[in-house]
């Protein structure tokens, strides 16, 4: 906190009136100011008092000159040099190298494929700087499928993915420090379609018995296709067998 001081050694000077100690000097900076303080004995003892708040981010070490100095003709003087190490607090929650971390992955890749490493650092150091990595509030089919390392950042799968059943997954990761500050981020991971589903045949209407004299154009079954892959893989095309009276007409 601004105005916090720290007493100083003294300086010494044997000699007497107006050849002994009269004053101190700090050099010029723009953290610490210099209070010349009397003691009981007589004599005045320097007190460094910080004047702003300091971030080690900013500036990790200050170097400062006290100079004592007497009254003599001509006048003596002595220096001391101060270094001043700032350590570190907790004042730096993580940040990831990305908000969204968008991943394409093919359905029925095996377990154990690594998905994505999410990354985070912190500027603090030491005990403050080490960060830990966990899914936040991601649903339980979601954390069946992937599993996060909580040191090194890494998801990976668990069970291969179906694109049939989820197409994307929505994650929430959250880094957090040894001092309990933390961050978020999202990963994305959108499951790509594979062939991996066979066309259905589904019959709605047939007629079983047909007159030999029907007249050509006489709808002898009605049935549909489908295809639970997506995109050209979901495509069905339909083909009768050669040497057949009959042909297929689309209706779609």
């Amino acid at each position: 906190t601004p105005g916090t001081g720290t007493i100083l050694e003294s300086a010494e000077d044997p000699d007497i009136s107006m050849n002994s100690l009269s004053k101190y000097q700090l050099s010029p900076n723009d953290y610490f100011s210099l209070v010349v303080k009397d003691s009981p004995d007589g004599g005045k003892y320097p007190e460094l008092v910080l004047k702003k708040t300091l971030d080690r981010e900013t500036q990790s070490s200050h170097h400062l000159v006290l100079t004592a100095l007497d009254s003599g003709d001509p006048p003596r003087s002595s220096t001391a040099q101060i270094r001043i190490l700032v350590v570190d607090a907790n004042d730096n929650p993580p940040v990831f190298s990305r908000d969204i971390y968008r991943v394409s992955l093919q359905e029925g890749v095996p377990p154990g494929t690594l998905v994505v490493k999410v990354s985070a650092t912190d500027q603090d150091e030491g005990f403050n700087a080490e960060i830990t990595y966990s899914f936040l509030g991601v649903a339980n089919k979601a954390q069946q499928v992937f599993s996060l390392d909580s040191a090194t950042g890494n998801i990976i799968t668990n069970q291969p993915l179906d694109f049939e059943e989820v197409k994307r997954y929505t994650l929430d990761v959250e880094a957090k420090d040894r001092g309990s500050l933390s961050t978020q981020c999202k990963v994305i991971v959108e499951v790509l379609d594979e062939n991996d589903n066979n066309p259905e045949i589904i019959i709605t209407s047939l007629s079983d018995q047909i007159l030999e004299d029907a007249h050509p154009g006489m709808v002898v079954a009605l049935f549909k296709t489908q295809d639970q892959d997506s995109g050209q893989n979901g495509e069905v095309t339909c083909n009768l067998s050669r040497g057949i009276p009959f042909k297929i007409h689309s209706s779609s």
